[in-house]
């Protein structure tokens, strides 16, 4: 339908996007949603070049080694790029600052996780809950440190054997560790349609985020606390 003339004034200008109009909440933004995605495929494809390398069945089977080589070089090289191009984006800075965050609610979520409680109301949390903050934490600690091994590993001049062979040993064991961190987010993703639905889409269904993370809906109808 053609727009009238003046529809573009301020009613036009507070008017919520059809998404948040039909009971569906914002989530992430594009900048957001373009780092998960691309630091994921990164990550997914240094993690399968890594299998290749290791595992001698997957190495016989896709052959050109150096190519595999390279690939994982590089790909992991490359990891850090998205959530650096990324910082210009505020709505992803403020994520980063409740991400690093933890409050009383957090404390609380974990020890309703560890006794397995279920109950409504037990497992407060903001945007973000305690594993998600936990998981984040670990990532953005474990990434450097495969950067910096990986690179010891690859430029083999940067420093003597024996670093070198320190440096292998910790990026091949903390590479298994990531790989089965890896695995259960992805497995907690695919349990949870919605989520992965908000950060395709970058909203999410009001009910779900009163269930799932119930202070942060609570933020979206008042200025939000950026503790949570």
């Amino acid at each position: 339908m053609t727009s009238m003339p003046g529809s573009g004034g301020p009613t036009a200008a507070t008017t919520p996007p059809p998404a948040e109009a039909a009971g569906r909440i914002r989530r992430f933004s594009r900048a957001e949603r373009w780092v998960h995605r691309t630091t994921a495929w990164l990550m997914l494809l240094c993690v399968a070049t890594a299998a290749c390398l290791y595992v001698p069945q997957l190495a016989e089977l896709v052959g050109r080694r150096h190519l595999v080589v390279t690939v994982h070089e590089w790909s992991g090289l490359l990891i850090p790029v998205p959530l650096l191009a990324g910082l210009a984006s505020r709505a992803l800075r403020a994520d980063l600052s409740r991400l690093n965050r933890f409050g009383p609610h957090d404390r609380q979520w974990l020890r309703a996780v560890r006794r397995r409680d279920h109950r409504p109301g037990s497992r407060p949390a903001g945007k973000f809950n305690a594993g998600q903050k936990l998981y984040a934490a670990w990532i953005a600690g474990a990434v450097p440190v495969m950067t910096g091994t990986g690179l010891l590993m690859w430029f083999t001049g940067l420093a003597p054997l024996m670093w070198r062979t320190g440096a292998t040993f910790v990026h091949d064991w903390l590479a298994l560790a990531i790989g089965i961190v890896l695995a259960g987010h992805m497995a907690k993703a695919l349990a949870d349609p919605e989520a992965r639905r908000g950060m395709r889409t970058g909203s999410v269904e009001r009910p779900w985020a009163r269930a799932e993370h119930p202070l942060w809906e609570e933020s979206t109808e008042r200025p939000e606390d950026p503790k949570r």
